[in-house]
């Protein structure tokens, strides 16, 4: 059957339209499409901003983190470099220069001096010694038994003994400072060794607070597994509590030492004459009304220092670990 021209030419023409047609729909249709596009992506830009702020608060308040802890480490340190710069100085230097300066040359003359004096250093740093050692002993063997029966036996009264004992804490030394002394005086221990050794040998009520709680957070299973193997309380102690609890043990005995070589009070209350003086009574004395010899005093003061800084280098790892062992618990 014939087509006409007219039918022919209008289908052309609806051919066309509907090209047309879906080319401005294509278009319409790319249009969208990148309009979606630049939209979707123009929050972006904020989010990077927000980003980019964040970076430099987190970067800005690190940097004053560390300038607050760089200025408390100074402030801390100051003393400390100021008595070491002091004790290497000559007095003539000291006179003319100030605390503030580096020793030039630096000198050991204010050592030499604290040992070859009247007075003399070496017996004050001896019986410091002596007085710290046995102190350390008793404290140790006495908390350590304590804080074992406090923890893992069973008697009447056991707690209210123990907080009882733990609030002495409380008390200031210097309340207890005249009733000791007179207690001392009467027993004819006055300006002897065993007055400074005797009120502090017999336990601590901090150390056995501590241990305590260390003891009780040992696994049962293993002290019953023990138990059942025959020890008694004592092999127990020795083969299992002592060294799972080291760390504990190692911090207290640095508590300790640190605590009583800097003790000034009860050796300058108890003692009278030059032979039972400790290292602080020894320093204090340095310094008198007439003499103002700041070099010497500096000294004496680093030289105290030095056994403290040692253990503490020497030690340090074990009282890290025993500060991450108290914060798990």
């Amino acid at each position: 059957m014939a087509t006409s021209p007219k039918s022919a030419k209008s289908t052309g023409a609806n051919a066309s339209a509907t090209s047309t047609g879906a080319t401005s729909a294509t278009s319409r249709g790319a249009t969208a499409s990148a309009t979606a596009t630049t939209t979707a992506a123009e929050p972006t830009r904020p989010a990077r901003s927000q980003g980019r702020s964040r970076r430099v608060s987190g970067v800005l308040a690190n940097l004053g983190t560390y300038a607050v802890l760089l200025i408390a480490a100074v402030l801390t340190l100051s003393p400390f470099l100021v008595s070491a710069l002091t004790a290497f100085t000559s007095p003539r230097q000291f006179a003319q220069r100030g605390p503030l300066r580096l020793p030039d040359p630096p000198t050991l003359e204010n050592f030499a001096a604290l040992f070859t004096g009247t007075d003399g250093f070496v017996t004050p740093v001896v019986v410091t010694v002596q007085m710290v050692a046995v102190i350390l002993v008793g404290q140790m063997v006495f908390s350590i038994l304590a804080a074992y029966a406090f923890a893992r036996l069973r008697f009447p009264g056991r707690d209210l003994l123990f907080w009882v004992y733990v609030a002495t804490l409380m008390v200031p030394q210097a309340v207890v400072v005249v009733p000791l002394y007179l207690m001392m005086s009467e027993a004819g221990l006055r300006n002897t060794f065993w007055a400074l050794v005797v009120p502090f040998m017999l336990g601590s009520p901090y150390a056995i607070f501590l241990l305590r709680e260390s003891f009780r957070t040992m696994p049962s299973e293993l002290i019953d597994a023990m138990r059942v193997d025959g020890a008694g309380h004592l092999r127990l102690l020795w083969n299992l509590v002592l060294p799972l609890n080291r760390p504990t043990i190692v911090t207290l005995v640095l508590i300790t030492v640190v605590t009583h070589w800097n003790s000034f009070l009860w050796p300058l209350v108890i003692t009278t004459g030059p032979e039972w003086r400790t290292v602080t009574v020894a320093t204090a004395s340095l310094q008198s009304q007439y003499n103002n010899n700041w070099t010497l005093v500096m000294a004496a003061t680093t030289l105290a220092m030095v056994p403290l800084v040692l253990l503490f280098i020497v030690f340090q790892r074990q009282i890290t670990r025993s500060i991450g062992a108290s914060t798990l618990r």
